[in-house]
Parts: structure tokens; C-alpha cells; sequence
């Protein structure tokens, strides 16, 4: 039940493409059907035939084949453009909900998975549900299609013939449901070992330096062949269960098709009958084939399926409240807060209090693995405090939604990210709406501008993965560049020299005095150089905010 459950919730996200949907199984049964009226006007035909011993007396059916070799052709063709049309748009429109979910619960980073697996969530669990609609609903539909058509034709030849055809065709129509629990566990065996061998894989390419310099990539290489051969293993379980389906299937339409025989043979009616009979197997045949692939596929879906919605269903860390309150200016206010991520690794504050006015800069200083980083994941209220208050312009956070604190208060973080992109496009991420001279501007107020127009493709110059086209110094004025296009008022530098030579740390931390003008600012670092000017100094000692010691 828990399959079904899961899988009647995909099919919800998919309901604004119902009509696609719909449409897509439609003309598969159209396909379907003209199939079955071509064989059907076919062994009409060849009944009259042999009922007058001339073939020329089912000439008057066999004219209507013409139409229909010429339909059906056309039919398949709009089968496939339609049905993967339809996949193609629920799909995407899975991926953007499941990335949507996954921006609102893993704000810390993955955490709940690893990032390989998490991957693999997101592409290969995702592309197993096309099974669900290409493999198993819309060849159900066509087949119910069919069998339904089948015994409709029959029924006007003769009820008998029709119960002896049409019942092993609808045996064969309850495969799918009749092997999807059987192969569900193999289907969820599979879905976790293409994930660990995601995991496996990805890890180690994005540490390949580490794992180079430590004479690991043996052992990398060993976790990866073994990730693999336990995918193929389940992989093959899955297609036994399937292949055992197919069997069943080949039973039961070659039972109807026996059956005819043995009733035509016994002489129980027309020998016309039984050649359309015959015939018609022959069709529902085509479309039955499909359904033991059916069974293996609604499990695939079933088992991607529940493992995109145990990531996507994830409790939110910090949820927002109903209807959101409006600041009144930017001022924060932290007072009394207790914070830890989890009980095993104690408290990170426990009485925490600090303002931060208006238009001040505040540095906190303090060593690595103080909070200074939680401190700056509670303001943006990426985590909740367990205890004490955070307010932003007097509203309290637990009456403000994140997108009106980060509306309020930007980040440059410790480790902040430029991705494979252009320039332009790395810093509209702050602002996506603003015009190139704004660009311009906050290249200006980083001290950056002058590489960037010296540059031939100036804005639109990509930055390579991670920032790896310039230098750590430049990466981290285009940071800092993209960071001042945010229209915060309140800016949050993490460690932002981190990873700098002293001259490069030292430039760097003179261009923020005049780079952000009159907003607030607050420095966490574990030292100062001098050049900062902050108007109050901090240090974080014991989980809570002591003035510095001069």
C-alpha cells in the first residue's frame, strides 16, 4: 500500500499535465485499437475466403485495409511524440519540485544523504518514473484497450468463443499488478545500489587530489567496482522477476490462442469465427507483450519513487510561520540564545547576546569550531535557536519567512561559490533582474572591475567550476562583488579572507570600508589585520558574545 501511496502522489504532481498525459495514453490506444481493426477486417476477410472457397468473396473487407496500413503507421508515430512529450513535461516538472523541496530542507548542505546518492535522487530515481507512465500506465491502457475491443468483436460471434479468448487475455492484463510485489524489493535493491554507486563515483572525483595524494585511488577504484557489480547483481534479480512475467504472459496468450484451435477443432462453431479469433489473438498478442516489462516497471517507479519522497520529505529545519511580519528598518538583536546541531556534539551558545544597530560593523572574532559560522546560519535563519530570541527591525524571526530575513541580510560565506558560469550570470544570482551597469558598479566597489573589462569576453567570461578560471583573491572579489548587488542592508563577511595570502587578505579587507557604504556589516574572523575598522570588536568564548580585550 505504501507503493501505491507513493505512486498516486507522484501522479498528483504530475495533474498540470493531465491533458498531455491523457492525450498520450489516448492515441497509444487509437495505435492500439487500429491494430486490432486490421488484423480483425484481415481474418474477416479470410473467413469469407475460405467459407466460399474463393478469396475474392472477402474482397469487400479486405478493401478497408488500405486506410488503416497507411493510419497506423501515423498512429505509432503520434503514439511516441505524444507519450514522451507527456513524460518529458512531468519529469521536468518533478525535478523543479523536488530541487524546490530540497533548497527549503537541506540549507546546511546535504546532511541527510551523501551528495553522490543525492545525485542520483535527482537524476536516475526521477528518470525511473518515465517507466510509470511509458511502461506500465500507457501500455495497460492499450492493452485494457484491446482485450475490451477483442471481446466486443467476439461477443457478436459467439458468447462461448469469447469467454474461451477474452478470459486468458484479462489474466494477462492483471500481470503487471500480480508482479510489481514480487519485484519490488528487487526494484529497491536496484534504486539503492545505483545510488551508492553514484556516491561511490562522485566522492571520489571531486576529492581526486586528496585521493591522489594519499595513493588511494586503488582503493577509490575497489569501492567503485564493488558498487558496481552490486548494482548489476540487483539489476539482474529485477530482470528475472520480469522475464518470469513475460513467461506468464506468453502462457496465457498462446492458452488463448490454443483455445480457439480446440474449439474450432471440436467443432464447437463456425470455422469464420475461429479465424477471426485466431486473428485477433494475433493483435492482442502485439500489445500484451508489453505488460510482464509493465510489472518491473511500476516497482522501479515504486522504489524511485519512495526514495525521492524520503529525501523530499525531510522535516524543514526552520519552518516559516503562516503569513510573515514586516521589520521596521534592519536593526538585529540576538539575546539569550541557546543553539546546538545535535546532542551528541553538546551546545554551541548557550547565552548569547549581541546588537547590532543600524549601519554598524561589528567584528567577531574567535577560533574554528567556536559558531561564529552558526551565528551567521541562525541570522540567516538557516537553523532555529532553542532557546532566546533573534529579532530583525523589532519583529521577531519566528514571525518572519526566510525570504524576508535574506531579503534583509546577505552572506559572503567562508566558502562561497562561484559556479561554471558567465560572470553576468554568477552575479545575478543576488539580483536577477539587474542591468549591467549595476554589475559594473559592484565589480567597482570590489576592485575587480578593471580584470573583468580587461578580459575579451568581459561579463559574459565563464569562471570555470569553482571559481577555477581566476585566482583566490579575484574569486573572492567577484564574491564579494556579487554579495554588495544584493539589496540587504545588513551584510554577513564569514571568514572572508579565508585561503589568502597576507597581501591578498590585507587589499582585500581595505576595499569593504568604502564597498558597503552605510550598510551594517558584521566580520566573523579569527583575527583582525588592522585595516577593518569596526565600530565594536567581539569575541565568542564560552557560547557567548565578550567584548574584546583591547
Amino acid at each position: 500500500m505504501t507503493a501505491a501511496r507513493d505512486l498516486l502522489r507522484i501522479l498528483g504532481l504530475w495533474r498540470p499535465r493531465g491533458l498531455w498525459l491523457f492525450f498520450g495514453a489516448a492515441t497509444a490506444c487509437a495505435s492500439a485499437l487500429a491494430g486490432v481493426a486490421l488484423l480483425a477486417l484481415a481474418g474477416g476477410g479470410v473467413a469469407q475466403g475460405l467459407a466460399t472457397g474463393t478469396l475474392a468473396a472477402g474482397a469487400g473487407l479486405l478493401v478497408f485495409l488500405r486506410p488503416l496500413i497507411f493510419l497506423r503507421p501515423f498512429l505509432r508515430w503520434a503514439e511516441r511524440m505524444t507519450t514522451h512529450a507527456a513524460t518529458f513535461r512531468a519529469l521536468a516538472d518533478t525535478r523543479t519540485w523536488f530541487f524546490r523541496r530540497l533548497s527549503q530542507r537541506l540549507s546546511a548542505g546535504p546532511g541527510m544523504t551523501r551528495s553522490g546518492d543525492l545525485l542520483g535522487r535527482l537524476v536516475t530515481d526521477v528518470e525511473a518514473l518515465d517507466g510509470l507512465y511509458l511502461r506500465a500506465l500507457v501500455p495497460m491502457a492499450a492493452a485494457a484497450a484491446v482485450v475490451l475491443a477483442v471481446a466486443v468483436i467476439l461477443g457478436g460471434l459467439s458468447p462461448v468463443l469469447t469467454a474461451i479468448v477474452a478470459l486468458p487475455l484479462a489474466l494477462a492484463l492483471l500481470l503487471p499488478l500480480a508482479i510489481a510485489p514480487f519485484a519490488a524489493r528487487a526494484a529497491s535493491r536496484t534504486a539503492a545500489a545505483t545510488g551508492a554507486l553514484r556516491a561511490e563515483a562522485v566522492e571520489p572525483l571531486t576529492a581526486m587530489e586528496d585521493i591522489l595524494a594519499a595513493n588511494a585511488e586503488g582503493r577509490a577504484m575497489d569501492r567503485v567496482q564493488a558498487a558496481a557489480e552490486g548494482m548489476d547483481r540487483e539489476r539482474r534479480r529485477l530482470t528475472r522477476a520480469g522475464s518470469l512475467g513475460g513467461a506468464a504472459g506468453t502462457v496465457l496468450t498462446q492458452g488463448a490462442l490454443l483455445g480457439a484451435l480446440a474449439w474450432g477443432v471440436s467443432g464447437g462453431g463456425a470455422a469464420a469465427s475461429v479465424v477471426v479469433a485466431l486473428f485477433l489473438v494475433l493483435a492482442a498478442a502485439d500489445a500484451l507483450g508489453a505488460l510482464p516489462r509493465a510489472g518491473a516497471a511500476l516497482a522501479l517507479a515504486a522504489a524511485g519513487a519512495r526514495r525521492l519522497l524520503e529525501a523530499a520529505d525531510h522535516p524543514v529545519p526552520v519552518p516559516d510561520p503562516p503569513a510573515s511580519a514586516v521589520p521596521v528598518g534592519h536593526a538585529l538583536s540576538v539575546r539569550g540564545v541557546a543553539f546546538a546541531w545535535d546532542d551528541e556534539r553538546g551546545p554551541v551558545f548557550e547565552d548569547l547576546s549581541l546588537e547590532v544597530p543600524e549601519g554598524a560593523r561589528i567584528a567577531l572574532l574567535g577560533p574554528s569550531g567556536i559558531g561564529k559560522s552558526t551565528l551567521a546560519a541562525l541570522l540567516l535563519k538557516l537553523a532555529a535557536p532553542s532557546a532566546g530570541r533573534i529579532t530583525l527591525g523589532g519583529a521577531d524571526y519566528d514571525t518572519l519567512s526566510a525570504d524576508v530575513v535574506r531579503a534583509h541580510i546577505a552572506c559572503l560565506t567562508q566558502d562561497a561559490t562561484l559556479f561554471d558560469d558567465s560572470i553576468a550570470a554568477n552575479l545575478r544570482l543576488a539580483a536577477p533582474g539587474a542591468p549591467d551597469a549595476a554589475l559594473w558598479d559592484a565589480l567597482e566597489r570590489a576592485r575587480i572591475a578593471d580584470l573583468v573589462r580587461a578580459l575579451p569576453e568581459g561579463l559574459d567570461t565563464r569562471c570555470g567550476e569553482a571559481g577555477a578560471r581566476f585566482s583566490g583573491g579575484q574569486a573572492r572579489r567577484i564574491a564579494l562583488a556579487r554579495t554588495l548587488l544584493s539589496p540587504a542592508s545588513v551584510i554577513i563577511l564569514d571568514e572572508p579572507t579565508a585561503g589568502l595570502d597576507a597581501a591578498t587578505e590585507r587589499s582585500f579587507l581595505e576595499t569593504l570600508d568604502t564597498a558597503l557604504g552605510g550598510r551594517s556589516a558584521i566580520l566573523i574572523t579569527h583575527r583582525l589585520t588592522g585595516v577593518e575598522r569596526p565600530t565594536r570588536i567581539l569575541r565568542l568564548a564560552g557560547g557567548r558574545a565578550l567584548p574584546a580585550m583591547s
